[in-house]
């Protein structure tokens, strides 16, 4: 019997909750006044975008006026990262330390910044995707105008010593910003606590529409405008507010930060029985921490199979999931996260992201890891690498001892 359709891709994005939907319906018709109005409607929009923005400061511990709404996560590394150069560049302050396993929002960021004459620091990760604290404290320097390193990794799902990073840039005077996108309602956060002076999120992954995000920018760090033209967002982002996709960005961000751990319980528990479903399989790799990663994120590398086609049999099964990011997908290129972790191009191709929600099912857990050992199976028999595996090549029984190492240390 064919088996149900499961979104195992929560990662790179997230189905609107009912609750969400029903919060921000109103928006769009009864209560679709311009927030710039002063007649009733418009005074009602205005007061449901600053509630937004007093749940969004809530869940973030920090004050309504330092949140700032955003078309997405993207937008906000962008305002973040380019504010600090902007105005620390002028100062003589040219330096940026960063990772090597950032999201493309904050790696192109970096190159543009290169190109106007900044130098960047890319800090290598270990075989897991960590840096350590240590790291970033022996690449400050006097010229340091920001560290920004990612909460947690949106392809391995790799959680970053945050609040040691965070510490470490305080004590030597650097501004620290976070893209908190796939860390938030995965992991409690405080910014004032952490001393986090910077953080971005996304509203679409935590089951809100897409189209919306914000920044964090801590009071005293002044920030330049992103747009011109009009005085929403305190003047720093001009246009006419978003007002439905920020109504559900509050009511979101209230719903997946309430109870984390709780919730995070029953994920992680299925997580891990995926991982151990099809860890077993020959030649396979666990890509990245087994404990310190997020609850639904696994990531597996399958040697001798092609992590296109492994999706498109997965598709066929009713399975949705992901190859390396979702904003990559339509290149053929390998990972750069599974590169920086030192795989082998061989095994970087063949990577599959499962990343669940707390809606999965054990039978959806079931179903997902005999649909992957199908799948792997199918496109062996087809695969020439696998083939040279299976017959003994030199090449490739390094490939497999590479492999079997990492998973005796996972």
């Amino acid at each position: 019997m064919k088996h149900s359709y499961i979104y195992a891709d929560n990662a790179a994005t997230t189905a609107v909750s009912p609750k969400v939907l029903d919060a921000m319906l109103p928006y769009f018709t009864e209560q679709a006044g311009n927030p710039s109005s002063i007649y009733k409607h418009g005074r009602d929009a205005q007061k449901a975008i600053e509630i937004s923005r007093e749940k969004v400061a809530a869940v973030l511990g920090c004050t309504p006026t330092e949140i700032y709404f955003t078309s997405c996560g993207t937008e906000s590394d962008n305002w973040a990262i380019r504010s600090v150069a902007l105005r620390l560049g002028e100062k003589g302050k040219k330096h940026i330390i960063t990772t090597a396993i950032e999201h493309h929002a904050v790696l192109h960021t970096c190159q543009y910044l290169e190109k106007q004459g900044f130098e960047v620091t890319y800090l290598p990760v270990n075989e897991d995707g960590f840096i350590t604290a240590e790291q970033v404290s022996s690449a400050i320097r006097n010229d340091t105008a920001l560290v920004t390193i990612m909460y947690a990794n949106n392809e391995i799902g790799t959680i970053m010593p945050i609040n040691k990073i965070a510490g470490i840039c305080h004590e030597r005077g650097v501004l620290f910003h976070t893209d908190a996108v796939q860390a938030i309602g995965n992991i409690p956060i405080n910014v004032k606590e952490q001393g986090i002076d910077m953080l971005s999120l996304s509203g679409h992954k935590i089951h809100a529409p897409k189209g919306i995000g914000a920044l964090y920018v801590r009071k005293g760090i002044p920030l330049p405008n992103l747009l011109f033209g009009g005085g929403q967002e305190r003047g720093k982002r001009p246009g006419t507010e978003n007002v439905p996709s920020i109504v559900a960005l509050g009511e979101a961000i209230t719903e997946a930060c309430s109870d984390i751990t709780g919730k995070a319980r029953n994920v992680e528990r299925l997580r891990n029985k995926i991982i151990d479903g099809i860890i077993t399989i020959e030649g396979s790799r666990l890509n990245g921490s087994r404990e310190n990663r997020l609850s639904g994120n696994a990531n597996v590398s399958f040697l001798g199979v092609e992590g296109e086609a492994l999706l498109l049999l997965l598709d066929l099964k009713g399975i949705c999931a992901s190859s390396g990011s979702a904003c990559t997908s339509g290149s053929l290129d390998p990972s750069h996260v599974l590169l920086a972790l030192g795989l082998p191009h061989e095994i970087a191709h063949g990577s599959l992201r499962i990343t669940i929600s707390e809606e999965i099912t054990d039978d959806d857990a079931d179903y997902i890891i005999s649909s992957i050992r199908d799948a792997v199976g199918h496109l062996r028999e087809m695969s020439p690498l696998w083939e040279e595996v299976v017959n003994g090549k030199e090449h490739t029984r390094k490939l497999l001892k590479f492999v079997s190492e990492i998973k005796t240390k996972s």
